[in-house]
């Protein structure tokens, strides 16, 4: 009985150990929601103060699901009327689950990876329609768009935005507590640029839904936040050069951060 009950013991404790391997979490500094160090939030009063403050990204498997949780520097709301308890928020959340395929971003925000740091799939935590998002990715990610991958409801609740999808739309070894991650912070444009995937533009001035502080040409990066790691901090990852006509000379390059 002894052996048996020893027997159970061990293994109660292999699964938890194994359950614990199977979530990754990272925190994010506060105050740092301003790209490359000078951008600023649009004047319109729905885009509060540390709306895209992202303060904690965190995945954790759960059988076949994988949930994805990012946390803001301010309480969420949803004055446009999403339904889904957040609005002005838009997260990319590229993984690299062991190829690192992709060194491209996606249209709109401006950013690549370096090489050795690419993306094998993101996951897109949006206030828009699952079916919105995708149909929107086909006709301006077309080269991508299988590696695209939208939870069927993304939700906001207090300050945490979250979502789940199926590990199988993942791939990779299904252990993400190993794979690499890189949570870009942007803002929900339900009219975006013809070539632009449903994000919002950083131009030199802001204005009622434009964030400031970049260009207005199509150079600088066009994000608020990022995870940062050793070796990887935001200021370097979103450094760019713009020429004089806004045309890019340097592009905003970025790198995975891993557990």
């Amino acid at each position: 009985m002894k052996l048996k009950l020893s027997t159970i013991c061990l293994a109660t404790l292999f699964a938890l150990g194994s359950a614990a391997a199977n979530a990754v979490e990272f925190t994010d500094a506060k105050g740092d929601d301003n790209g490359p160090g000078n951008y600023v939030y649009p004047t319109d009063g729905v885009y509060k103060s540390g709306s895209f403050d992202m303060t904690r990204f965190a995945a954790t498997k759960s059988g076949d699901q994988v949930e994805f949780a990012v946390d803001v520097n301010s309480s969420l709301e949803d004055p446009w009327g999403m339904g889904v308890g957040f609005a002005v928020q838009m997260i990319y959340v590229f993984i690299n689950t062991g190829k690192g395929a992709h060194l491209a971003t996606l249209p709109g925000l401006n950013v690549d990876f370096t090489a050795g740091n690419g993306w094998d799939k993101v996951v897109v935590l949006s206030p828009q329609k699952k079916g919105r998002v995708l149909g929107e990715a086909k006709v301006k990610a077309a080269s991508v768009v299988n590696d695209i991958v939208v939870p069927n409801l993304t939700r906001g609740s207090n300050r945490t935005i979250k979502g789940s999808v199926p590990l199988a739309e993942l791939g990779g070894d299904g252990n993400v507590d190993g794979w690499g991650y890189q949570v870009v912070m942007q803002s929900n444009e339900g009219f975006p640029a013809e070539t632009d995937l449903l994000s919002r533009k950083v131009n030199e001035y802001e204005g009622q839904h434009r964030f400031g502080g970049g260009n207005d040409g199509d150079c600088d990066p066009h994000v608020m936040d990022l995870l940062e790691g050793p070796g990887a901090t935001q200021k370097d990852m979103l450094a760019s050069t713009c020429g004089p006509t806004g045309e890019s000379v340097k592009k905003a390059t970025l790198k995975m951060i891993k557990k």
